[in-house]
Parts: C-alpha cells; sequence; structure tokens
C-alpha cells in the first residue's frame, strides 16, 4: 500500500525559511506526479505546488510563486518543498500528496493518496 510521510515542519519567524520532504512508499515513485497541499484552520485544503514525474515541469499557487520550489529525488523516492520568505498567512498543515498519472495537476480530487501531514507556523 502507498505510504506519503511528511516531516521538516516546525515554528519560523517571518521571513525565515523550512524544508518539508515527503517519503514515499509503496508503488513507483517516478511514474507519478507529486503535489503539496496546504489546510490552515477554518479554511479548505488548497493547492501549494505540483510536479511532474520527471520533475522537469512545476506549477505553483499563485500565493507562493517566487518563495517556494518543489522538487523531487525519484532516487530516493521524495519530493521536497523549499520554502523561503514565509509569511504568518503560510502557517497551516502542509500534505503531500500522489497522483495516478504522470503529469500534475491542482485539484484535490485528482490526487489519490494523502499523507498526515506536518504543521508550519510562521509567527510574525
Amino acid at each position: 500500500q502507498v505510504q506519503l510521510v511528511e516531516s521538516g515542519g516546525g515554528l519560523v519567524q517571518a521571513g525565515g525559511s523550512l524544508r518539508l520532504s515527503c517519503a514515499a512508499s509503496g508503488r513507483t515513485f517516478s511514474n507519478y506526479a507529486m503535489g503539496w497541499f496546504r489546510q490552515a484552520p477554518g479554511k479548505e485544503r488548497e493547492f501549494v505546488a505540483g510536479i511532474y514525474w520527471s520533475g522537469g515541469r512545476t506549477n505553483y499557487a499563485d500565493s507562493v510563486k517566487g518563495r517556494f520550489t518543489i522538487s523531487r529525488d525519484n532516487a530516493k523516492n521524495t519530493v521536497y518543498l523549499q520554502t523561503i520568505s514565509l509569511k504568518p498567512e503560510d502557517t497551516a498543515v502542509y500534505y503531500c500528496a500522489m497522483r495516478s498519472y504522470s503529469g500534475s495537476a491542482t485539484k484535490i480530487d485528482e490526487f489519490d493518496y494523502w499523507g498526515q501531514g506536518t504543521q508550519v507556523t510562521v509567527s510574525s
């Protein structure tokens, strides 16, 4: 069965950075697109970033463009989200997700497997 395990969250001051990781197991990681989503208290889960199977194409929510970078290491079955210039409004639980297709997507129902999430808290 597919397992996705996020790590790297924490408490950081505004302007700081964090690197989130998501380790995948249970299927051939390199075949499938991956994504990061986040959910703030009282808000719906939203798309943050996506990456194609090979890592050659990425896409981002407008709110994080220029500050967040998604990448993947298919040899390590891991996807990353490098965040910089963090803002208090980035505070949320961050989830990684896996599609059953090679191309990326932005909608929640286009992803089939989800991790448990990692908390990111940005203080002002």
